[in-house]
């Protein structure tokens, strides 16, 4: 059994679903929903692509200046894990293998950008917030799909968005980033304020409906996965590089 800080385990591969969920009620006593930096610099998105059918999973996390969204490194690694993927529960899932790529980095980002949820999640704890306790630093999770919650319509223009609401609570924002399509779902995970969350997130979108962070390590363990990028630490050339 591994462990990460704290003595809290980093691989939870014989973790009962009922130890998971005692384990999420515990940490989301850490999260802080109170932004803590105001002068980020660099902001990292997080991502997750596996074989079907296996337990082996590519993870990575790409490294970008802010607000410019230029791509500046990424971190690679491959890694094991046979808790199955239980919606509410990705954090077990995918925390481990995110978090070697985490320790790869030589310097840390001033934020972390998660392919998932922050506190929109029935016990506050969705990937974003486990990830950002974990390491006590800032996090925001960015969902194609909402989990917990409610939000009323929101216009079809771009930027256009809505509040979320969980548990009476005012958690996190849906959010159009292209015009007509459909949005993606921002909350804070560790360290970030929920408006804050927002305003981060706005910033990060260019053209594409997914946020540059997460869009770019989408992009890179899919290229990963099939062979066409190697495992650590690279710095990105960017007179070269194509995204």
């Amino acid at each position: 059994m591994e462990f990460y800080e704290e003595g809290y385990m980093i691989n939870y591969d014989t973790i009962s679903l009922t130890e998971a969920t005692n384990m999420q009620n515990e940490l989301r006593k850490k999260v802080s929903l109170t932004t803590e930096n105001v002068n980020i610099t660099t902001i990292a998105g997080g991502d997750i692509s596996h074989n079907k059918d296996t337990d082996i999973v590519y993870a990575g996390i790409v490294v970008l200046s802010y607000p410019q969204m230029v791509p500046l490194s990424y971190s690679l690694v491959i890694a094991k894990t046979t808790f199955p993927y239980i919606p509410g529960y990705l954090g077990f899932r995918e925390v481990p293998a995110l978090l070697k790529a985490w320790e790869q980095l030589p310097q840390k980002p001033d934020l972390m950008i998660l392919d998932g949820q922050g506190v929109t999640h029935p016990r506050r704890m969705g990937i974003a917030s486990h990830f950002g306790v974990l390491t006590d630093h800032p996090s925001i999770g960015c969902a194609k799909n909402m989990l917990h919650g409610d939000y009323k319509p929101l216009g079809l223009e771009k930027f256009n968005n809505s509040a979320i609401i969980s548990q009476g609570e005012h958690m996190g924002f849906a959010l159009r980033t292209k015009d007509g399509v459909k949005p993606v779902y921002i909350s804070p995970g560790h360290k970030v304020s929920v408006n804050d969350s927002l305003e981060l997130m706005r910033a990060c979108v260019l053209k594409h409906r997914i946020p540059e962070p997460t869009r770019h390590a989408h992009e890179k363990v899919n290229l990963f996965r099939v062979g066409k990028l190697k495992e650590g630490y690279h710095v990105i050339d960017v007179q070269t590089e194509l995204f």
